[in-house]
């Protein structure tokens, strides 16, 4: 790697099983964590398990539009749900796997193809997602504007 990037959070604990997260002058709201609830935190939270399924989310919707800009697709909407499921993994508690859920819409019925292809792309250029060690699968949706306008 020539050029080496970091990033640096803060975790402050505040008591019980919650804390802040922040990133100091880059970075603004800090946020307020927990453990789950099933691991005795509080509900309300977001927790170490959420911000993980949110980083994977966020960083393939960054890739794919930066990848929509570059083939110059135009797109009318990326919706992505995502579920990261915990279980045993070799004996110990981890991600067993996450699950992306995109919904493009198209502009351009003729952009079908390559929105499928870009979507595939993106979750291959996804860095987060490849740093896991759990698998990232993808069922993913096009939908052609005329379609969904038809409904």
């Amino acid at each position: 790697m020539e050029k080496e990037n970091s990033y640096r959070v803060k975790g402050s604990w505040k008591g019980g099983r919650n804390g802040l997260v922040s990133a100091e002058g880059i970075v603004e709201p800090t946020i307020p964590f927990s453990a789950p609830v099933e691991f005795k935190g509080e509900s309300g939270y977001w927790t170490p398990e959420h911000f993980l399924v949110a980083a994977v989310v966020s960083c393939f919707m960054v890739t794919f539009s930066g990848m929509a800009e570059s083939s110059k697709l135009n797109f009318l909407s990326l919706e992505v749900s995502v579920e990261g499921k915990l279980g045993k993994v070799d004996g110990k508690l981890g991600f067993a796997g996450v699950v992306l859920r995109p919904t493009l819409l198209i502009v351009a019925n003729e952009d079908y193809e390559r929105g499928n292809r870009l979507l595939e792309k993106a979750e291959h250029g996804c860095l987060i997602a490849r740093s896991l060690s759990c698998p990232v699968t993808m069922e993913a949706m096009v939908q052609r504007a005329d379609e969904v306008l038809a409904r």
